[in-house]
């Protein structure tokens, strides 16, 4: 069933210009037209100059099955009707794996089935394959991330733009122990993508990131994400002299966004900042530290495998900071190697009034630089050693 025709399920949102319900602002018309742009340009990949050995994912080993996941995406498609089956379930190479984005859901296009569209049952079965894939840890991040943006339309009262269950998933391929697969969760504040080809496993990019990071009070007060993040970024640079501070400080106005965010799939990112064997050892440590973190969301098995790949190219590893640093005004981070991108960033306010960046917004990313996110090299190395017909007819695209 693979491969069909999509349509947009009930809660998403037509693409066509002429039914948004507004004018867009030139800030909106700016987002949208950069989104097209990128979308245009063919796959890259976010270019890094550093060696990389080639071949596939590292191949993963005893205990690292990734049949639980495939289970749990059968599960899903099974409890599918056959309309809702035609809006989650799409071809394996869909464009659909670079229109995910962090906008404002009229601005542009979700594919897939909005979760707040399901029964609890198929809600829950879409959970469990979350689950399977992410580590406890990640998986309890994502969730957060959802319960928040529940927080924000207490907030705001606007349920056309926030709430726990505003977010599209999609399944890519048909759910195979040996043929390519994958998943993705598209919507405000966490955009999690997904390959799987065997018991290989690419889980980039993913953007995740919550405003305001704690709930003051409502339904889910208390709750708070991204406090590791943000607080091992900064112990990082306290950990560096003066000297170094300078050495890794690349700028001091914050972005406006993460720089390979979506619509950002082939960017080129300096490798500028102060290199890992630089910094002293307790600075080693903490980078180490901080990037287990991001690695950690991975499930089982497979993130000791991304870990390992990471530390191989600690030596191509550079920490690079944007901002004052003290203990309260907001900054940006990023990890850079040839194998993973992470960005850390305080943002201005959406849900707030605030056109400054403060803690209280967050956007995270991890991206696989060289041409490796969503699965993209991974596949086409599938199709070069058993499909070469398919290669050869997607080159002359």
């Amino acid at each position: 069933m693979a491969g069909e025709t999509k349509n947009f399920g009930l809660r998403n949102w037509p693409p066509a210009p002429a039914i948004r319900p507004f004018e867009l602002t030139a800030r909106q018309q700016k987002l949208v037209d950069m989104a097209r742009a990128g979308l245009a340009e063919p796959f890259r990949g976010i270019s890094h100059p550093g060696a990389i050995a080639q071949g596939l994912v590292p191949t993963a080993g005893p205990g690292a099955s990734l049949a639980p996941v495939v289970n749990a995406a059968r599960a899903f498609v099974a409890c599918l009707d056959a309309d809702q089956w035609r809006s989650a379930c799409l071809a394996i190479d869909d464009e659909a794996w670079r229109q995910w984005s962090n906008f404002h859901p009229w601005l542009m296009p979700r594919s897939g089935i909005c979760l707040a569209d399901l029964s609890q049952a198929q809600r829950e079965a879409a959970l469990a394959l979350m689950r399977e894939t992410m580590s406890e840890t990640g998986y309890g991040t994502a969730r957060d991330v959802m319960r928040l943006n529940e927080h924000a339309l207490e907030i705001t009262g606007k349920p056309e733009e926030y709430g726990e269950w505003y977010y599209w998933i999609s399944i890519f391929g048909t759910p195979s122990p040996d043929e390519p697969w994958g998943w993705q969760i598209d919507g405000h504040h966490l955009n999690i993508n997904c390959f799987m080809l065997g018991d290989q496993l690419v889980t980039t990019p993913v953007l995740m990131g919550s405003e305001p990071v704690l709930a003051r009070f409502g339904k889910y007060s208390g709750l708070r994400v991204f406090a590791a993040e943000e607080e091992q970024g900064h112990a990082l640079m306290r950990a560096l002299s003066g000297e170094a501070r300078q050495q890794a400080t690349i700028g001091t106005e914050l972005p406006w966004e993460v720089f390979a965010g979506a619509y950002h799939d082939n960017r080129h990112i300096e490798p500028v900042g102060i290199r890992y064997e630089d910094l002293p050892q307790e600075g080693r440590e903490r980078l180490e530290a901080l990037l287990a973190t991001y690695i950690g969301h991975i499930r089982p098995g497979h993130s000791e495998l991304r870990w390992a790949e990471a530390r191989r190219h600690l030596g191509d590893t550079l920490f690079a900071w944007i901002g004052p640093f003290d203990d309260s005004s907001p900054f940006y981070y990023r990890i850079l190697s040839p194998v993973i991108l992470v960005e850390f960033d305080h943002q201005p306010g959406i849900v707030f009034d605030n056109d400054k960046p403060s803690r209280d917004h967050i956007h995270t990313l991890v991206r696989t630089p060289n041409g490796r996110d969503y699965g993209k090299d991974l596949l086409r190395q599938h199709y070069l050693q058993w499909h070469r017909d398919v290669l050869d007819q997607r080159l002359k695209v």
